[in-house]
């Protein structure tokens, strides 16, 4: 990996002293390695601003804190620069919000085929719009391979300006979310007027009644709105069970469970009476699935690693973040000068 270091116009103590004794220049490349860096940071929003590059061809890709993807792989030919920016959540626990804490402050993991990182400066975020994320083992940062939530895989797809503050945690149901000081009683302080709240939550709900299903949707949407963020509610994934015929499995797999709930349906209900912006993610994953087939399908989820026709791969976890971001900016909650394609 090529890593370089632009050095500033003048030293920092040079650049202190003619800027105010209260100025900090921003935090750069003297705290990276050549395949990491570690920025020691307060939880909070903040600008990343990377040039990549170097003598010879290369092709780098950013990821950082507990395994979110947050800039594609980028190809940049023999000695030019790219310059990405992007915006990033730094928050203790830096995953899941029951789990481990994990480690303070900012780091950011350079990967990619052939990595060359030139330049960063991180400082903090002036003008972001948060992207909180409410959801189950689908959507959440998991701690390691091979498993990936599409909440972690979300910000490869948006620039600066947008952050992903993803509070999705493993066997979450509408009723533990609520019901958990860690969970909703965490995050509905932190939203502020504009910010996007996505409510994912089904999987687990196997023994909720649909009146209570319903009542704690519109209970999360309610709060939402109290703290002036945006509820924007997201069916579930489908899971990969297959009728004989090719297609998908119902009630398994289009999430109805065993009191006959039909989750989706709930989800839809309560987005039309409450004029909720809908993504419908059950329909747009049930098409994508169906059309790969019963064997194109299995590199969507874990079935090769684990048998699980439940949780995503890296690369499912990908294609199905691209699918919400296709959603944002078509239901106009996000401009579409703020996505990434790639």
């Amino acid at each position: 990996m090529a890593l370089g270091v632009i050095l500033p116009a003048a030293p920092a103590q040079a650049q202190e002293r003619q800027q105010g004794p209260g100025h900090r220049p921003p935090h750069g490349i003297e705290n990276c390695t050549a395949a990491a860096c570690h920025f020691d940071l307060p939880p909070g929003t903040y600008d990343v601003k990377v040039a990549l590059g170097g003598d010879h061809a290369s092709s780098t890709a950013l990821s950082g804190e507990t395994g979110r993807a947050l800039l594609p792989e980028t190809a940049a030919p023999a000695g030019e620069r790219i310059v990405r920016t992007l915006t990033v959540n730094v928050r203790t626990p830096e995953g899941e919000p029951t789990g481990p804490e994990g480690t303070p402050g900012l780091d950011l993991v350079i990967g990619g085929a052939a990595p060359a990182l030139a330049d960063i400066r991180v400082t903090p975020a002036r003008h972001a719009r948060q992207i909180f994320l409410i959801g189950d083992s689908t959507v959440c940062d998991q701690p390691g391979a091979p498993y990936s939530g599409w909440g972690q895989q979300l910000p490869r797809y948006l620039r600066k300006g947008l952050s992903v503050a993803n509070y999705a945690d493993s066997g979450e149901s509408t009723v533990s979310y609520l019901g958990n000081p860690l969970l909703w009683d965490t995050v509905r302080p932190l939203i502020r007027r504009g910010d996007l709240v996505l409510v994912q939550l089904a999987h687990n709900d196997k023994t909720t009644d649909a009146a209570t299903y319903r009542a704690n949707l519109e209970s999360l949407v309610a709060g939402v709105r109290a703290r002036g963020g945006e509820p924007v509610l997201v069916t579930p994934i489908v899971r990969r069970w297959f009728n004989a015929d090719g297609t998908l499995n119902n009630p398994t797999a289009l999430l109805v469970n065993g009191l006959g709930v039909d989750h989706p349906a709930v989800i839809r209900s309560v987005a039309a009476d409450a004029d909720v912006p809908l993504i419908d993610l059950t329909a747009r994953t049930k098409v994508l699935v169906e059309s790969l087939g019963v064997e194109g399908s299995k590199a969507l989820y874990l079935y090769h690693e684990k048998r699980d026709n439940t949780h995503t791969s890296v690369h499912g976890a990908t294609v199905y973040a691209g699918l919400v971001r296709d959603e944002l900016v078509g239901l106009g909650l996000v401009p579409e000068g703020r996505v990434r394609t790639g």
